[in-house]
């Protein structure tokens, strides 16, 4: 088979891929994970049994899959910011957390994991073991280095990674689950991440330690 067709049979997969999650996010969220079958799955996305079982052969699969597609940075975002300017790497951090929170769909995978807790722990474990805790790790090697630099004073990285993230988090993120109509705009979810950086410079900067 030449180039090609290889690249063409790639692309339907990878557009069916798509369209088998988006399909099952809904009816998780619709309908609950429990309630919720592969062949329903199938049938909303268009696509036959055979395929979606070749790539998700299980309903815990295709919820891993969900979480690691809601969390991906994308090709070119995963890089750590370098050390030595913490201001500029905390707000790239920011930044890149704050786009990952105001995704389509993000607020909506929180509210079916928290939904289904109670009969399916494993989906919170999933959850935080596939997307949470990566990016939280990346952040606590962010803060590491810049003390490791002597640009922070950082005794406690993981309490740092969980201020700066929460900050961030309890304005774009939690509101959603309570406020239907919580929508800020780019110009407040940037203010909100200026203000998360301000913070933790005063605290953790070590300039202001000195």
């Amino acid at each position: 088979m030449t180039a090609e067709p290889l690249a063409f049979h790639r692309r339907v997969a990878q557009e069916k891929r798509a369209a088998i999650i988006e399909a099952a996010t809904r009816l998780f969220l619709e309908r609950g994970y429990d309630g919720t079958s592969l062949a329903r799955v199938a049938e909303t996305a268009d696509v036959s049994k055979s395929t979606l079982f070749k790539q998700f052969p299980t309903k815990s699969a295709l919820f891993e899959a969900i979480v690691t597609t809601y969390w991906d940075l994308g090709e070119g975002m995963t890089a750590q910011p370098a050390a030595g300017d913490l201001r500029a790497g905390l707000g790239a951090i920011g930044r890149q957390y704050a786009e990952l929170l105001d995704r389509p769909g993000m607020a909506s995978l929180f509210r079916i994991v928290i939904a289904e807790l109670p009969r399916f722990p494993e989906l919170g474990r999933v959850q935080f073991r596939l997307g949470k805790m990566p990016y939280f790790e990346s952040v606590q090697r962010y803060l590491e280095a810049e003390s490791a630099a002597g640009t922070a004073s950082v005794d406690d990285s993981e309490t740092a990674a969980n201020q700066f993230l929460g900050m961030i988090s309890n304005y774009v993120l939690w509101p959603r689950m309570l406020l239907v109509d919580w929508n800020p705009g780019t110009v407040a979810i940037q203010g909100a991440v200026d203000q998360a950086v301000v913070t933790m410079l005063a605290r953790y900067s070590a300039a202001t330690s000195n």
